[in-house]
Parts: C-alpha cells; structure tokens; sequence
C-alpha cells in the first residue's frame, strides 16, 4: 500500500476526520506503538514524536485528493488543518485498531500530545511523565498533565497487552 493510502485509512480508521496535524502525527505514533500501525517511523521533536515520512504522505493524500484538508485559522494566530475523506468509506481495519483510532482522535490535542510524548519518552526515562513535565512546562501546568495520564489509561485499555503500562 502507498504511503498516502496508509494515510486515508489511518483518517477512515478514526471515524472518517482527524483534526490537526498534531493530532494526526499522534494517533498514527499510538497506532504504531500498539503494533496496529502502517509502518511510519517517528523521532522525537517538538511536539513529540514526529515522523517526516507521515508528513510527506500526508501531502501526497491531499494532492492525489484521496484526503481532503481544510485550513482555519486558530485562535493563537497560527492555522490548523482539518482532514477528512475525500470520498466517504466505513473503517475497515482490526477492531482494536480502530477503537484505538477513534479514542485518540476524539482525544484533547494537548493531551494526547502530552500522553504520546510520555510513551515515546518511556524506552528512555524511568519517569517518563516528569520528562515530559520538564520538557512541556507549558503545556503540562494545571490538570493537563494528569489528564494526559488519564487518557493514556484509556488508551492503554484498548490495547493492555500491546502499549506500556507508564504510570
């Protein structure tokens, strides 16, 4: 399967939209991490774990309109995107790939990114949430980050004995 047909059906797999490229990013990493995924590879950057190639076939989806994507402005000033199918098409891959799918792009953006990190972080750091805490001061003050760590729990349900159990 091409890169940007593993795109559209990680989209179809999560109820058909995915909003933002962060979360798109993110929900692929979560599929990937539970063995559910199509193959992308991701580092770490910025906003956590990131996969170039994800990126680049998420592009060639929107230029070969097997994805659609709209672009709003965001409140902070910036843009995001909204993808969805071009064409709509019921899910189709593994239950537990798509239970997983749908609860992390149902998911807050900044939870999940904070959730993604802390999983991403945890092949490295014993705790991986205070790294995360350290590395997203920002993004992890008040209750996020203990919502995060809730939405790992739930995410970590669907798929126990393929995900880490970080606490």
């Amino acid at each position: 399967m091409r890169d940007s047909e593993k795109v559209k059906s990680i989209i179809r797999d999560a109820g058909g939209r995915i909003v933002g490229r962060t979360k798109l990013q993110k929900v692929s990493f979560f599929l990937e991490m539970a063995n559910l995924g199509d193959g992308f590879q991701f580092k770490y950057k910025h906003y956590g774990p990131f996969s170039e190639e994800l990126a680049t076939a998420t592009e060639d989806a929107v230029a070969l309109r097997n994805v659609s994507e709209k672009v709003y402005p965001a409140s902070w000033g910036g843009f995001y995107s909204d993808f969805s199918l071009a064409a709509p098409e019921a899910p189709s891959g593994p239950p537990e790939r798509l239970k997983l799918a749908k609860a992390a792009a149902e998911a807050d953006s900044v939870e999940l990114e904070l959730a993604a990190t802390a999983l991403f972080l945890s092949a490295e750091f014993k705790d991986p949430w205070a790294e995360t805490a350290r590395r997203k001061p920002e993004k992890a003050d008040g209750d996020r980050l203990s919502k995060a760590k809730e939405l790992y729990h739930r995410l970590y349900a669907v798929v126990p004995s393929k995900l880490p159990a970080i606490v």
